[in-house]
């Protein structure tokens, strides 16, 4: 079995979404590998984000309680009742909030070399929610503007609902999803392809140097292939919600018979209007 969506699957995008993102990046260069000619190969680059989570696009689980060290818990529990003075107002148990860590996120990119020079010819990123907020967006856009200075050509796929979208002029036509396509030659202008949460993700080009053509890069059979590995469909949890951010009343709809007729039982859920 695979995922019960036609294209991208909504709840991929929480806390699977790093084992997710790594497997797709396997998935891309796997896929293009047999389809480019002995000049040009693909490789993945790793490199780490430092991540300072704020307001976290994955929010953690409401069932997720944080204990305090064993020790410590004893002597406030004696402080406060054993040894408190006499005449004096005991206040109740703390309650607790989460502190924003930083963490090293760990990115894959997909990176098209021409073989006999060792040539960048085109970068593929998939973008991750450290991509898409506070300081982790500011480092994309600037790597992105430079890499827009170079003869590399980019291919960005944001498979996010969620999260502050990459800056072009002009407005984006409302969507769940983007990839972003640009070529060298056509710079400053960028290709985008508006995907719908019901729609089957698209096949798109991957340019290489010229007069080479370009080489398809099927997106749904790249997620597919994610699924056919894993099996992510097992792992997902089908009866809630899908991650945020809040679905709107159609999709809601949409989203339940679609379980539905796959034989994933969910919960009714309203939409979010707060």
């Amino acid at each position: 079995m695979s995922s019960p969506f036609p294209g991208m699957d909504p709840y991929l995008e929480g806390e699977m979404w790093q084992e997710f993102h790594e497997t797709l990046a396997n998935a891309i260069r796997a896929q293009l590998l047999p389809r480019f000619s002995a000049k040009y190969v693909a490789l993945l680059s790793k490199r780490y984000v430092l991540d300072r989570p704020v307001l976290s696009i994955l929010d953690l689980p409401s069932e997720r309680v944080i204990y305090p060290d064993a020790h410590v818990a004893a002597l406030r529990e004696r402080a406060d009742v054993a040894f408190a003075p006499v005449g004096v107002n005991v206040a109740g148990p703390p309650f607790e909030l989460l502190s924003p860590i930083p963490e090293q996120v760990p990115m894959l990119s997909v990176e098209i070399h021409d073989v006999a020079e060792r040539r960048l010819v085109t970068i593929i990123e998939i973008l991750s929610p450290v991509n898409k907020r506070g300081e982790g967006w500011r480092d994309y856009v600037d790597r992105r503007t430079e890499l827009l200075q170079t003869r590399t050509h980019l291919l960005e796929i944001d498979l996010l609902r969620q999260g502050t979208r990459i800056p072009l002029v002009g407005e984006l036509p409302p969507a769940s999803y983007y990839v972003y396509l640009s070529r060298t030659q056509r710079r400053p202008r960028t290709q985008v392809w508006p995907v719908q949460l019901h729609d089957r993700l698209p096949t798109v080009p991957v340019p290489l140097l010229p007069p080479d053509p370009d080489v398809p890069l099927d997106l749904q059979a790249a997620v597919k292939a994610c699924f056919d590995l894993v099996g992510y469909e097992r792992l997902l949890d089908y009866a809630a919600p899908p991650p945020p951010p809040p679905l709107s009343e159609g999709d809601i709809v949409w989203v339940a018979q679609v379980l539905s007729t796959a034989g994933f039982g969910r919960r009714p859920q309203t939409a979010d209007h707060s």
